[in-house]
């Protein structure tokens, strides 16, 4: 009996595992909660929730805050990429891999990507290490390909050369070490383009960069797939690889990097997550043409289910006031007499300016604009303060005759005014450029370049 008790014992089903995270921040993050999700293609699905806890140490005989938190994630947790975010804007989240093991690091809530480390998970220490690595070699190749394109020294491209075969051994080596573990897959896909010998000149080398940016990502790899690296790379190729001043240069740069990214794709879920993603980035750019070229390229040829018709409409909605779009109507009083913007007929061209006396850069720049604009009585010109109450701002626009001063106001929050919802305004003042006929053609970000604007004869 004793026998068969003690078979039974150590045959029984051991306790299923339990993992957890575990962060520190120094210096701790003003917000007291953090959320934990899942990456999953261009989504995040949340996991959990936990209060960031305050901790005083002593280290080297000074007191520190820290703050730390920590998540128990259950025994049918997922392995791949997650993300702790504590802040919904700006840089707020910490990314990392579970491949059921107890995970640590210690960050900077300021400058998260510069400043994890992690103290437990053999994963991610060994990702860390690759990616400190590769990039620290990485960065002298670059350095040296400058420097021959510059000089064609001779010296310059046998130490190139002597770094692509040390960077080739370090790929070899931590692709070795990686084998069998979830970062095999991203280790294998951070590898860089990097010809044998160095280019002549840069349009040779950036013409290469650019064929060969993806000649090592797997787009059909699930776990790339189920993280941000994708989204990131593309990202990086799309709006950072190619860039011109040159507004037409830079529009046509960016839709051949995305048809370039979109052939591709050969998976129904990953180009509808793409499509959806850079539509988002380019309407958060403000980017009107190309967001309907998107729209109507790539959106629309997806298949009914995934296409969502309130995505479009939010999408589009926020692009009602950009370059290339009617400017958005509204009207106001004027000298007991009622206008509309759309019927104004008093300019060759128009300057709207949103702006507040609230906002101290507004108050600076207004009167600057105004004394600007006597130069080009061709250019009618139409302020519209954004007011919790008029009597401040009648008293301030009595100095800007010969304007169209209209006001909007909100009783609850005065940019929930109408007109300011329908023009998507990120601050103020907002100025918006406007041919005879009211459509959108500029959109400055600071009065001297509505200055620069109109000097420049772009307003014949």
């Amino acid at each position: 009996m004793k026998k068969l008790l003690a078979l039974l014992i150590f045959t029984a089903p051991l306790v299923n595992a339990q993992y957890s995270v575990k962060g520190t921040m120094t210096p701790p993050e003003k917000s007291d909660q953090i959320a934990l999700y899942k990456i999953e293609g261009a989504k995040q699905d949340y996991v959990a929730f936990t209060n960031i806890k305050l901790d005083t140490v002593n280290i080297n005989g000074s007191q520190q805050v820290l703050g730390k938190f920590n998540f128990d994630l259950g025994e049918n947790a997922k392995p791949g990429a997650y993300r702790a975010v504590y802040r919904t804007r700006g840089a707020g989240f910490v990314d990392f891999f579970f491949n059921n093991e107890n995970i640590e690091f210690i960050f900077n809530p300021k400058y998260p990507d510069q400043s994890v480390l992690f103290t437990s998970s053999r994963e991610n220490k060994l990702y860390s290490e690759y990616l400190q690595a590769y990039n620290a070699v990485q960065k002298k190749i670059d350095s040296l390909q400058a420097s021959y394109i510059e000089t064609e020294d001779k010296e310059a491209k046998k130490a190139y050369k002597k770094e692509i075969k040390e960077l080739e051994d370090i790929q070899k080596n931590f692709e070795n070490k990686s084998e069998g573990m979830l970062v095999n897959s991203f280790i294998k896909a951070s590898r860089r383009y990097n010809s044998y010998n160095p280019h002549d000149n840069i349009k040779d080398y950036l013409s290469a960069t650019n064929e060969n940016f993806f000649e090592y990502v797997d787009f059909k790899n699930e776990d790339l797939y189920n993280s941000s690296f994708l989204i990131d790379r593309i990202n990086d190729y799309v709006f950072y690889l190619n860039y011109s001043d040159d507004r037409e240069v830079q529009q046509k740069l960016i839709k051949e990097s995305i048809e370039n990214v979109m052939k591709k794709i050969s998976s129904d879920k990953l180009e509808k997550a793409v499509t959806y993603y850079l539509i988002s980035a380019l309407t958060d750019k403000r980017n009107g043409p190309l967001v309907d070229w998107m729209f109507e390229e790539y959106f629309d040829e997806l298949p009914a289910k995934d296409q969502d018709a309130e995505f479009k409409k939010e999408k589009l909605d926020v692009l009602l006031a950009t370059v290339g779009r009617t400017a958005p109507d509204f009207s106001w009083e004027e000298n007991g007499q009622k206008l509309k913007l759309s019927t104004l007929n008093d300019g060759e061209k128009y300057l709207l300016v949103f702006w507040s006396t609230g906002c101290p850069h507004c108050v600076k720049e207004i009167p600057e604009l105004y004394k600007f604009m006597q130069t080009h009585k061709e250019v009618s010109v139409i302020s519209f303060g954004i007011e919790d109450d008029a009597a401040e701002w009648t008293a301030f626009v009595k100095d800007l005759p010969e304007w169209h001063n209209a006001i909007g106001t909100h009783p609850d929050y005065k940019f929930d005014n109408e007109t300011v919802k329908k023009y998507n305004l990120l601050g103020t003042p907002t100025y918006f450029i406007l041919d005879k006929d009211k459509k959108i053609i500029a959109m400055p970000d600071h009065e001297e370049d509505v200055e620069k604007y109109f000097n420049s004869g772009k307003n014949n």
